[in-house]
């Protein structure tokens, strides 16, 4: 059951926040500058109003995780936290004597509560028209790009995890004791037998009180404790279902998402989408420009790299009028296909991917190099392509080959090439870097490297979490500039 007045603070002592948590805390700062009741709005509908006990306010519970990305904490520290951290219990609407939540709460929180709504799309909504009301919102030059997320389910198999997390008690208990915690040996273990040991390494730590009492060490004893309730549910499901292989280059790959980005020239994200890992980054060009108009945002230029000049992207900016600051690349020219199929080009590993996610595995270019029908054609591994789910009418039985081809037309991007030639081009597109930094920022300072949960819908919310943080921290600091 949920009330409409359970997030307000009622105490004698509330006064004590005006003391001992300054003007320019950063909670403190984002609380002032964000109306966090749109979260009430939005979820209501997923709590009863007549039955059941009183439910912790959703708006708490939205800044719990919230607390988690700035931090980047587990859930158990971010409660463990807001129980002696002041600004923490400022900025979550507690009075300074309210008990903390059960940190399970905030699982079943992601689960049942903010599984219908489409959280992404909301906060940076939400975080846009935060900077447009405090004017800090100008520009209409948007640079697009894509970066990835590891999952954190195939990163390491069950006992390298376990591994490794363990190796990290070891080393931050040495730090502040004499006395040695003897390391796990998992290496020629099974994952089940690594698990029973890791579950007995667990109990004896949990005795130690010496051990909980040291925050340090404790997280880490958290995290391990969580990692090993996370390999207990991959230990039939041994990878993210949603995950895909994606490609860095022709030779590295990563399991895991792709986020795909757009962000304006004062640097906030306007747009992102979320996909899984083998997804082309230029395929979602118009989809990220409409998403950034929706939020208010005018879009009269495009940034990106060789990846979104194909020329549907082409086409399109120049049917809106928009113009696109993307370089040519040889061999991302979509030209007049032998075979209709949803094929998409790597711009990293300089290949086609089938719509089975498989990357080429080598290709050759074919016609008279003065001629006008030169062709770059993609040849596939066989062997998968014999046993692929869709291989029909893809793949005809009995063929010794798969090939896919593409017919250079290098007349379709005559305007493109003049363009690149120009002094604005080279200009614009100096501020590509911009989007390099942001990604950099998201998956080092706030956890973006990898997935913390498993799913295409867990990673949106990791995804929009992290956007709104960022989005919010960009804001305050064009505030204290202007």
């Amino acid at each position: 059951m949920i009330r409409p007045d359970s997030q307000k603070m009622n105490s004698n002592y509330s006064d004590l926040y005006d003391i001992v948590v300054p003007k320019n805390n950063k909670l403190r700062r984002v609380k002032d500058i964000i109306d966090f009741s749109f979260i009430y709005d939005e979820v209501i509908e997923n709590y009863s109003i007549t039955k059941g006990r009183s439910a912790v306010s959703p708006v708490r519970m939205f800044k719990y995780l919230l607390l988690k990305v700035i931090f980047d904490l587990s859930d158990v520290d971010v409660v463990e936290r807001s129980r002696y951290d002041m600004s923490f219990k400022f900025f979550l609407d507690m009075a300074p004597e309210e008990e903390v939540i059960h940190s399970s709460s905030l699982t079943k929180f992601r689960k049942l509560r903010l599984k219908d709504m489409n959280l992404l799309d909301l906060l940076i909504k939400t975080s846009v028209e935060t900077a447009q009301n405090q004017g800090v919102l100008n520009g209409s030059t948007l640079i697009v790009d894509a970066t990835h997320s590891q999952s954190r389910y195939n990163a390491y198999l069950p006992k390298e995890i376990l591994q490794k997390r363990s190796n990290q008690i070891v080393y931050a208990a040495g730090k502040i004791d004499d006395t040695k915690i003897k390391p796990l040996k998992l290496n020629d273990c099974s994952t089940k037998e690594a698990l029973d040991l890791s579950k007995s390494f667990l109990d004896d730590l949990l005795k130690e009180e010496k051990y909980l009492s040291i925050p340090s060490v404790k997280e880490k004893i958290n995290y391990f404790k969580e990692t090993i309730e996370d390999c207990e549910s991959t230990y039939t499901v041994s990878v993210d279902e949603d995950a895909r292989v994606g490609h860095k280059s022709e030779d590295k790959s990563f399991f895991g998402y792709k986020n795909h980005l757009a962000m304006n020239t004062d640097r906030i994200i306007t747009a992102a989408v979320v996909t899984t890992g083998e997804k082309s980054d230029g395929c979602y060009l118009s989809q990220l420009i409409e998403k950034s108009r929706e939020n208010g945002v005018e879009v009269d230029t495009v940034i990106g790299d060789t990846a979104y000049s194909s020329r549907d992207n082409l086409d399109y900016c120049f049917n809106d009028n928009i113009e696109l600051v993307s370089k040519l690349h040889p061999h991302i020219i979509h030209g007049v296909r032998k075979e209709n199929q949803a094929f998409e080009y790597n711009k990293d590993a300089g290949m086609f991917v089938c719509p089975a996610g498989q990357l080429a595995v080598r290709k050759a270019r074919q016609g008279k190099k003065q001629g006008q029908n030169q062709t770059d054609t993609y040849y596939f591994d066989i062997d998968k392509c014999q046993i692929c789910p869709l291989k029909i009418g893809c793949y005809r039985d009995g063929a010794k080959s798969k090939t896919d081809s593409v017919t250079i037309k290098s007349e379709t991007h005559k305007h493109q090439m003049k363009f690149m030639d120009s002094e604005r081009f080279k200009l614009i597109s100096r501020k590509r870097y911009m989007i390099e930094a942001k990604n950099s920022e998201l998956k080092n300072r706030h956890g973006m490297k990898r997935s913390k949960y498993a799913g295409l819908l867990n990673m949106e919310m990791q995804t929009a979490a992290t956007i709104f943080v960022v989005n919010v921290k960009r804001i305050i600091k064009l505030i204290d500039e202007k």
